[in-house]
């Protein structure tokens, strides 16, 4: 047997791997993250509790509003959004008196919290949140 009759051809050099499928598996695995993460900031909603302090006594005159998915009660009487600041300020006894939040079944908590801002831009942030 001579040296010819295993020649098997010129060497082969081993295939280089690809980097293109592991490019593509991090690409979707990039944008899957940044799809499902959430970007905005939450916001804190201070809400006082119903039992805070030494059971101090209700002041003034009933500051009850309900919160329907399809309208505001102030004290059971329908209340315009726009017009609910300025009835709850007739009924305060004092600058940062509590106001009682009711959300009624069917309105979701956007309602809630949209209600809740409009009164904090009006100046009331003592607000009381019950079921």
């Amino acid at each position: 047997m001579s040296e010819d009759s295993f020649d098997l051809g010129p060497r082969r050099h081993p295939r280089k791997m690809s980097l293109t499928p592991m490019i593509d598996v991090v690409f979707l695995l990039l944008i899957f993250f940044m799809l499902s993460s959430r970007f905005g900031m939450d916001a804190v909603l201070p809400v006082a509790g119903g039992s805070e302090g030494s059971g101090s006594e209700w002041q003034g005159a009933p500051r009850l509003v309900d919160i329907a998915p399809d309208g505001i009660l102030l004290n059971g009487v329908e209340t315009p959004e726009g017009d609910l600041a300025r009835a709850l300020a007739a009924l305060m006894p004092e600058e940062g008196a509590a106001v009682i939040l009711r959300p009624r079944d069917g309105a979701d908590l956007q309602r809630l919290v949209g209600v809740m801002d409009h009164l904090r831009a009006e100046g009331f942030n003592n607000m009381i949140l019950v079921e």
